[in-house]
């Protein structure tokens, strides 16, 4: 083995030294570059200039980055919300920067990247890196109170690095495997939301603000819900066929949607059906109200930004359709309050059922659409047809099966010497099961508590058979006041008696 020479030796311990020192002068340099840009930069530029410089170096590789935007025109976009999922699971102990919160009653901490930040991902032995990154973009100008203001807001995106080679690689095997990996981990800790909408946010930001949500801690369950067992089943039935159909909703040519209406006397469990349907399917609730809209282009905002997987629930239909004449003393209010440009043309019938069926009603996939409603007679034949309104479920009043179901989950009892006679009154007494669980539950005991609804039955009853006595003697009066047939007298006569 032949022993280097002293001075190449020396030689190779000068290069490495100089070698060191322009590795470390390079690095300071780096370092108090960005410690300018971070002090003399505005933070909402300092995205875009990373983004610029970049761009300019990777002209001159052979690198390829795609962006993936928060939004996909007016809609959120799919693979930026997996992609904030999959890389908040992947955060390495490199990494020196994340975002960290805890919403209002829920269970996890959500953690994700902080804007600037990066974070490499292995695939196939396919090296990908991706960068968080944020932009302001201008939504308008509004006058509000006479000011003249621009409105501002953040739109977040990602930026995916790798070699171009690997193209098709990422295109077609990566990416995919991010939304499907997202979709399991979200599933797995998916706390379920009850959205509202943010009728001063509609416009002026990002399509995320035009909804405010809490919690949805129902405890309602298909197995709770005082409803006919082969009712029960039939909905379950349709709502798991539902969730399986994509590709046959596709196949034929119709946008995979499902349309309940609820309709029943007040009291009888469409709330906790809707809660029911929620919790079975893990789907989050938008509560669409529409008195509170201006317009048909506040009603397509509110829409497009609910997400895919959920339902959105309209309550009494009957008592806000009426919407060509509506003339909301909160519009009238908001409207000298604010003034904007956008536009102000009223809310229509005509416009609602084009975002129910119509062509924006494909803006999105596997929703549920609930109307409720207390007088089924009293809606638009055209709310009714099949494709709007796919599935009519009518809530009855207390029956026998009903009732047993509460006694089993508010007594703890499945038999009882009384129930015979509660389940032959319970019927003709038309009571709700709101009425029942309320009887139910003002005793732990439950022959106590079974007396007291057997009393309240009675009573029920009693009421009921006077008011429809009332009613036929004021009928009378009036046939006698008016004159009558002969037939009209002689019922009257046997009502008096």
């Amino acid at each position: 083995m032949t022993t280097p020479a002293p001075s190449d030796f020396k030689n190779a311990v000068a290069v490495a030294k100089a070698v060191l020192s322009a590795a470390a002068s390079v690095t300071a340099t780096a370092m108090v570059v960005q410690s300018m840009v971070h002090t003399i930069v505005p933070h909402e530029l300092q995205g875009l200039l990373f983004s610029r410089i970049r761009g300019f170096f990777s002209r001159f590789s052979n690198e390829m980055t795609m962006v993936v935007d928060e939004y996909d025109g007016f809609v959120q976009n799919e693979l930026f919300e997996a992609a904030q999922v999959f890389l908040a699971a992947k955060q390495s102990p490199s990494t020196t920067r994340i975002r960290v919160s805890k919403p209002t009653k829920e269970n996890h901490f959500t953690v994700a990247m902080d804007r600037n930040q990066a974070l490499v991902d292995t695939f196939q032995g396919v090296e990908l890196k991706w960068v968080s990154a944020s932009r302001q973009l201008d939504s308008g100008h509004r006058v509000h109170h006479g000011r003249n203001s621009t409105v501002q807001y953040e739109v977040q995106y990602f930026e995916l690095t790798f070699q171009k080679k690997h193209k098709e690689i990422v295109l077609n095997s990566y990416l995919p495997f991010v939304v499907s990996e997202a979709k399991s981990m979200k599933q797995g800790k998916k706390t379920l939301k009850l959205h509202t909408p943010s009728f001063d946010r509609v416009y002026g930001g990002p399509l995320s603000d035009a909804w405010a949500s809490v919690n949805l801690d129902h405890p309602a369950t298909f197995g709770t819900l005082a409803m006919d067992l082969e009712l029960k089943k039939t909905i379950m039935d349709d709502l798991e066929r539902f969730v399986r159909r994509k590709e046959y909703y596709r196949r034929v040519g119709k946008a995979w949607k499902r349309g309940y209406l609820l309709y029943g006397p007040p009291g009888t469990g469409k709330s906790s059906l809707i809660a029911a349907m929620a919790n079975y399917l893990n789907f989050d609730i938008y509560d669409l109200e529409l008195s509170g809209l201006r317009s048909n282009a506040e009603l397509r905002r509110l829409l497009v930004a609910t997400a895919n997987h959920s339902i959105l629930v309209v309550e009494d239909i009957d008592c806000t359709i009426e919407l060509q004449e509506r003339k909301s003393e909160t519009r009238a209010a908001r409207m000298n309050m604010m003034s904007t440009d956008y536009p102000r043309e009223d809310l229509t019938l005509s416009g609602f059922l084009n975002f129910i069926d119509g062509l924006w009603s494909s803006c999105g996939d596997e929703r549920i659409i609930i109307f409720t409603t207390n007088h089924k007679e009293k809606l638009d034949s055209a709310l009714l047809r099949p494709g709007r309104m796919d599935v009519h479920v009518h809530m009855s009043y207390c029956t026998p099966c009903g009732f047993k179901l509460l006694a089993s989950n508010y007594l703890g009892i499945d038999h009882h010497e009384l129930f015979d006679q509660i389940e032959s009154s319970i019927t003709a007494a038309r009571v709700t099961p709101a009425e029942v669980a309320e009887q139910l539950m003002k005793s732990d005991e439950p022959e106590v508590a079974l007396k007291d609804l057997v009393s309240f039955l009675a009573d029920h009853k009693r009421k009921e058979t006077e008011e429809v006595i009332k009613e036929k003697v004021c009928q009378c009066q009036l046939v006698e006041e008016n004159g009558g047939t002969e037939e009209e007298s002689d019922k009257c006569e046997i009502i008096e008696e």
